[in-house]
């Protein structure tokens, strides 16, 4: 099954997508949109472009554990996309992964512009790794 990550952003929202093995998972691009409504519906064109059978939502927990502001706002989402693509969604802990998104890209010298437009895509392939790891235990 090809399972579909989304890492939301409040103006940029990375997305990326296993293959259908779940042992990958590849970045597919970064929405540039604020609007919730026409985010939503262009994180479901994603899921069917990739043929998405789930939908994993990166649920940012604070550090101790809890689910603040950002993380209600995602959950709210998460429902927004399960609604419009009628696919299972799942929550995510993803706690440090654009920590980690820009330590990667500092490893291989993406800066600035470039880095900007494909820090969220990394992130959502750092969350789908993750998950593809806890599924295969």
């Amino acid at each position: 099954m090809i399972i579909m990550s989304v890492d939301l952003g409040d103006a940029r929202t990375g997305i990326a997508a296993s293959d259908g093995g779940e042992g990958f998972a590849f970045p597919k691009g970064v929405i540039h949109e604020r609007n919730k409504e026409r985010l939503v519906a262009e994180i479901a064109r994603y899921a069917a472009d990739v043929s998405a059978g789930l939908i994993v939502v990166g649920y940012p927990k604070n550090m101790d554990g809890s689910a603040g502001f950002k993380a209600q706002e995602c959950a709210a989402t998460a429902e927004k996309i399960r609604a419009a693509t009628g696919l299972p969604v799942e929550l995510w802990d993803e706690r440090c992964t654009t920590v980690s998104a820009h330590t990667a890209l500092n490893y291989t010298d993406t800066r600035g512009k470039k880095r900007k437009n494909v820090v969220d895509a990394v992130a959502a392939v750092m969350i789908l790794e993750d998950f593809l790891r806890f599924r295969k235990n």
